[in-house]
């Protein structure tokens, strides 16, 4: 498998590729910016994964995800957010965004995950996974959920979800029947704007839509792939990259 490492950070950028080098048999190659990236695949005839910084001075993952995926069809990618993980309100189970302090053992896992896909199969990420994300990094915009025929639009304004629409639901609604659509593909467009119907915050509305889905899949036994937990304290900033100790088996 062919993996791509874009991180403006070179410490962190290196350990990645080390990480990869040493717990892997994938090649990997690293480069620091969005240009960069667009140069490395003007020559490259395959990538199989994309492992991005979120935002950067010179990185827009969520853009660089949508061009590099045009170029690479079936490309996986994988996320790397600034904001700390202390911050997450939902905890996902094959989660496709690493926050800081980067879980290397997570990680590797899903890059085991990303190496068994079929070739060309689609990038599916948890839509929890995906709301969390772009609220906790106070994107804009819109987001498109697809899960199969079902499509659906949740809006941003600055890390805050102010409106949704499903097929035939709008607002809250909308909300709470997109968050239980569980894995599922997503395009991001920072453009788009849309008036607020939904004022709750935006964690209460995840938290709810995960405690109504889980009520309705009680009777199937069908385990929960996510669980809330509660914010935690905060705590004095770490020097970034990777804290979990790596360990084979």
């Amino acid at each position: 498998m062919q993996l791509l490492i874009v991180h403006d950070d070179a410490e962190v950028g290196e350990q990645l590729a080390g990480m990869v080098a040493d717990y892997t048999e994938h090649a990997a190659d690293l480069v620091e910016n969005d240009a960069a990236a667009q140069q490395w695949a003007q020559k490259h005839a395959r990538c199989d994964l994309l492992l991005v910084q979120l935002d950067g001075n010179t990185v827009d993952g969520l853009a660089l995800g949508g061009a590099l995926s045009e170029i690479f069809p079936g490309l996986q990618v994988l996320f790397l957010p600034g904001y700390p993980a202390s911050e997450q309100r939902l905890e996902i189970g094959r989660t496709k965004v690493f926050p800081e302090p980067i879980d290397g053992e997570r990680l590797l896992e899903a890059i085991k995950t990303a190496a068994s896909a079929e070739r060309g199969a689609p990038d599916l990420f948890h839509v929890l996974d995906v709301l969390q994300m772009c609220c906790l990094s106070k994107r804009s915009g819109a987001v498109q959920i697809v899960k199969g025929a079902q499509t659906g639009i949740v809006y941003l304004r600055d890390g805050k979800i102010v409106h949704a629409e499903g097929a035939v639901t709008r607002g809250t609604e909308a909300l709470l029947e997109i968050a239980g659509w569980g894995d599922v593909e997503f395009a991001y467009d920072s453009s788009v704007r849309a008036a607020e119907t939904i004022s709750t915050p935006w964690d209460e509305a995840l938290v709810e839509a995960v405690v109504r889905h889980q009520k309705g899949k009680a009777g199937a036994g069908d385990a929960p792939s996510f669980e809330p937990h509660p914010p935690e304290p905060a705590v004095p900033p770490k020097k970034r990259g990777f804290f979990a100790a790596l360990r084979r088996n």
